[in-house]
């Protein structure tokens, strides 16, 4: 599989073509036209798409199975880019089921989103600057899911971090986006401080960046050694520092997911592009997080189940919060924004619910560790139908000019495609039989009671709320009164190229579920066949429909009384969830009115008068004692003489008494 270089290569060279290259070729004095950008960025994913789904091909099914019944590691590419004695950084390429499924999705939703914005960007002033922070965002994100190493994950890291603060803050002549785009990359990189020192702790008592595979390694003909980790049993008996490095790392994953507290930056996020929202804060960014547990997976079972509990609650507090402010949103990209953080909760809360093996022999263990196949099916699912809604979305916006439910209501007549597509997903997001959705939240909530019936009842009581506030916004946008802005400006379909993302999308959402997905991911490695739990897969489903009736109820008219008069008995419940419970405002007093105040303005003073101060004085006293000095330096020989004979007469003195 030498060819899978090819996959990094092609969004970096579309990059630095459209985005670094200074040649006027079309003589209009322009670098590129706006078709030409987007062709450039366009094709160059396409061909990603092909040697993604040719990689997963060859992969899953022309490559066959240890004696074990596991899929090989492969490594076609690996070299040592920095050797320090023990520890080396090395950049390669690897391969193994879960990186070759995040290929197949983040190459998707990439194009699909890629095609997209040649209707919804169209006539945008930096379409071409757009097309090449696209390129660069997927290169990154497919650079971190194929890293052979936890270095090169965090290099990677750090550049889809770089590239979502250039895509989020597109539109920089607003203030709105600036600030949505500055917030993110502080929130993140706070976190990502703790994954940078848990890689250095992990690193200097494990000597090794590599992950821990089960599995046999393959090397390609252009590989270095690749060594599995091998932890000092006396490092291991510490039962502190592995763990303690393994829940750093989980911090910055945390911060990149939008966990709570670290989920303050995705909302405002919303400010970019719509096609950005669907491609960075629905398949590929959020799941990073998701993906490094998941890379890490092995390790944690070994040398930190029990920490895994951090995750599980985490992750249980973070789907209830979003879940609930979701209910009380207007906007409806914040409405998917809150819903997005409440589902990468879900896969985290899986992950955390895998238990340690059922026998002694291994560490990984398919049943026991549920959790960890039913997270990575919901990522895969997830991703697909939350792309949709967010590109659903964006023609929404582009047909009627506003992100608020109040200026929508009745589109189903003018856009029947988007209302269709939009449908299917939030049927499947609300976990009704059939479609993708149900069956891996499903598996989550199984994996759930499996690990407490407490962690059980909570997540489908999530799941129910994520049902109606789903379907609270399928009604608000597409039943209920034609908005009165309607006869100046009548809705339209949006044109095929936003309609058939939507239309593929909507497709794999519908299918994607009857994947046997345990037959290429699972936590063991070898071929798992889901059983869904008749009595749990009932009780949820019973639950989604109740539900989207109650929602039905209370929103498909076109008035609601119902929810005038909830929001006139409970006003206070409402504001605190339309507000976000304030948590914002927490942190703009603990940061300007505590830290800002208290602690970095008395470092500011003391920096700038004690620090600053102490070497102006040397630099007045320097001065001023060269003008006292630089008399001497007359060019009179006898003065010379004179001082010369003084100097002498004085070091005569001092020596003789």
């Amino acid at each position: 599989m030498d060819f899978t270089i090819f996959i990094l290569l092609l969004p970096l060279l579309s990059f630095l073509l459209i985005g670094v290259v200074d040649l006027d070729i079309t003589k209009t004095g322009k670098v590129w036209s706006h078709k030409a950008a987007g062709l450039i960025g366009t094709i160059s994913l396409a061909l990603v798409t092909i040697l993604s789904y040719t990689t997963a091909y060859q992969y899953f099914f022309a490559t066959e199975r240890l004696a074990d019944g596991t899929f090989p590691t492969i490594v076609p590419f690996n070299f040592t880019w920095l050797p320090l004695g023990s520890l080396h950084f090395d950049l390669g390429v690897l391969l193994d089921p879960i990186s070759v499924m995040m290929l197949v999705v983040i190459s998707t939703v990439s194009l699909m989103v890629h095609i997209y914005s040649f209707g919804y960007m169209h006539g945008e002033r930096g379409f071409q600057r757009y097309y090449a922070y696209l390129s660069l965002f997927t290169m990154s994100m497919l650079g971190l899911v194929l890293a052979t190493n936890i270095f090169q994950m965090y290099l990677f890291w750090e550049l889809v971090g770089v590239s979502s603060y250039l895509l989020i803050g597109f539109y920089y002549t607003s203030p709105a986006a600036i600030a949505a785009s500055k917030k993110a990359f502080i929130v993140t990189r706070f976190a990502d401080m703790f994954f940078l020192v848990g890689i250095l702790v992990f690193g200097y008592f494990a000597h090794s960046f590599n992950f821990s595979f089960t599995g046999t390694v393959q090397l390609g003909a252009h590989a270095a050694p690749f060594l599995n980790v091998a932890v000092d049993p006396t490092v291991a008996a510490g039962a502190f520092i592995i763990p303690a490095a393994l829940v750093l790392m989980f911090i910055g994953g945390a911060g990149k997911s939008a966990m709570f507290p670290l989920h303050i930056w995705l909302p405002d996020a919303m400010e970019g592009p719509t096609p950005v929202s669907a491609l960075i804060h629905a398949a590929t960014m959020v799941v990073a997080g998701v993906f490094q547990i998941a890379r890490m997976f092995p390790m944690w079972m070994e040398y930190a189940p029990s920490a895994l509990s951090i995750v599980v609650w985490v992750g249980a507090i973070t789907a209830f919060y979003a879940a609930s402010v979701a209910c009380a949103q207007s906007d409806i990209k914040r409405v998917l924004a809150f819903s997005t953080i409440s589902q990468i909760a879900f896969m985290m809360v899986a992950l955390g619910a895998s238990l340690p093996a059922h026998s002694g022999e291994g560490v990984l263990d398919n049943h026991a560790q549920l959790g960890y196949m039913a997270g990575m099916f919901h990522l895969f699912t997830h991703a697909m139908f939350k792309a949709c809604l967010f590109l659903g979305a964006g023609a929404i916006i582009h047909a009627v000019h506003s992100n608020e439910m109040s200026a929508m209501g009745g589109l189903r007549k003018y856009m029947p495609i988007t209302h269709v597509t939009f449908l299917i997903c939030c049927l499947a997001i609300a976990g009704v039989p059939g479609l993708s959705g149900f069956f891996s939240k499903d598996e989550i909530i199984t994996a759930c009671f499996h690990y407490s019936p407490v962690l059980g009842w909570w997540m489908t009581m999530v799941a129910a709320m994520t049902a109606f506030y789903m379907f609270r916004l399928y009604y608000g946008i597409f039943w209920g009164k034609d908005n009165e802005a309607y006869a100046e400006h009548r809705p339209h379909e949006a044109p095929w190229a936003m309609t058939l993302p939507l239309i593929v999308l909507s497709i794999v959402t519908v299918v994607g579920g009857w994947i046997p997905f345990g037959h290429f991911v699972s936590a063991e490695g070898t071929a798992y066949d889901i059983h869904l739990d008749t009595q749990i897969a009932i009780t949820s489903s019973v639950i989604a429909l109740l539900s989207i009736g109650l929602a039905t109820y209370i929103y498909i008219g076109k008035t609601q009384p119902v929810a005038d008069k909830l929001e006139a008995t409970f006003p206070r419940l409402h504001r605190w969830a339309y507000k976000r419970f304030y948590l914002d405002e927490v942190y703009q007093f603990v940061t300007h009115r505590i830290i800002f105040r208290y602690i970095s303005r008395p470092i500011a003073w003391f920096d700038r008068h004690i620090i600053d101060g102490f070497f102006d004085f040397l630099a007045w006293g320097t001065h001023r004692l060269s003008l006292c000095i630089r008399g001497l330096q007359n060019g009179s020989v006898q003065s010379y003489a004179l001082v010369f004979a003084l100097g002498a007469f004085l070091v005569f003195l001092i020596m003789i008494l």
